[in-house]
C-alpha cells in the first residue's frame, strides 16, 4: 500500500546540503504500536528507495517537534534477541522501548537498521556470545571470528533522515561514533542526549566494556547489576 503523501515528503526533501546521493521515500504508513508494558504510540512507518547499503531499514516518525527545536533522532541497530525475546545480555530491547516513549513526548524519529550484533549478522553475534562465555569481551569476541570490532556505517541513516527533511538534529544515543558519523556525513548534531542506563546481572560487562573500549557515555559507577 502506498501513502499519497510519498510524492509530498519526496519533492519536500530535493534540497539536500550533505551532497549525499538521494534517497527518496517508498512508502509512509501509519501504524499503531502497543509495548508489553501497556504503553501505546502511534507512528509512521516510512521506507526509501536508493539506500546505499541496500538494507530495508526503516524510519518510526513519532510526534511532532515543537517549533524552533530539532527533532529527536535515534539510531537503533536491529537487535532479534533484546528487541524481540527480551535477551539480558544486552540493553537493546530496554533501549527501544525508551526511546519510542522519548520521541513520541518530544516529536522526532527512531531510525531501524538492519545491523544486527554491529553489523556483524546474527549467527556472527551469536558465535561471539559463545566466545564471550570463554571469557573474551565483545570486542575480543569480533576480533578472533576475524570481524571488525564495529561495521555498522550511518550513511544510509544520514540518506533517511535527508529524505525526510530532517538535516538538524539531537540524538539520543551513548555512542559517540554514531554522532561523529552522522556529522561526517553533513548532518547537525546539535545535542547529543544519553540514554537511560539498563543494567542486567548479564549485562554489566558488556556495558562496562563499551565504556572502556568505545567512549560510550555511560555511568561507570552505575554500572552494577540490577
Amino acid at each position: 500500500m502506498r501513502d499519497s503523501r510519498n510524492a509530498t515528503a519526496s519533492s519536500d526533501s530535493n534540497s539536500n546540503p550533505t551532497g549525499l546521493s538521494a534517497a527518496t521515500l517508498r512508502t509512509r504508513v501509519t501504524v499503531p504500536l502497543h509495548f508489553g508494558d501497556g504503553c501505546t504510540v502511534t507512528a509512521d512507518l516510512a521506507t526509501f528507495h536508493h539506500l546505499a547499503d541496500g538494507q530495508e531499514h526503516v524510519a518510526v516518525i513519532l510526534g511532532e517537534p515543537a517549533t524552533g527545536r530539532p527533532p529527536l533522532v535515534r539510531l537503533h541497530s536491529e537487535c532479534l534477541t533484546g528487541d524481540v525475546f527480551g535477551s539480558a545480555r544486552c540493553d537493546c530491547g530496554p533501549q527501544l522501548r525508551e526511546a519510542v516513549e522519548r520521541i513520541a513526548d518530544r516529536g522526532g524519529v527512531l531510525l531501524y537498521l538492519r545491523q544486527e550484533g554491529r553489523g556483524i549478522g546474527l549467527y556472527n553475534k551469536l558465535d561471539a556470545y559463545a566466545l564471550q562465555d570463554q571469557g573474551l569481551d565483545t570486542y575480543e569476541a569480533n576480533a578472533a571470528l576475524g570481524l571488525p570490532e564495529d561495521a555498522r556505517d550511518y550513511t544510509a541513516a544520514a540518506q533517511m533522515l535527508a529524505a525526510l527533511g530532517i538535516f538538524e538534529l539531537d540524538l539520543l544515543s551513548n555512542n559517540p561514533d554514531k554522532a561523529a558519523q552522522l556529522r561526517a556525513l553533513g548532518l547537525t548534531v546539535a545535542h547529543h542526549v544519553p540514554t537511560g542506563v539498563f543494567t542486567t546481572a548479564h549485562n554489566v560487562r558488556y556495558l562496562r566494556t563499551k565504556v572502556v573500549r568505545t567512549q560510550h557515555t555511560l555511568p561507570l559507577t552505575g554500572l552494577t547489576a540490577g
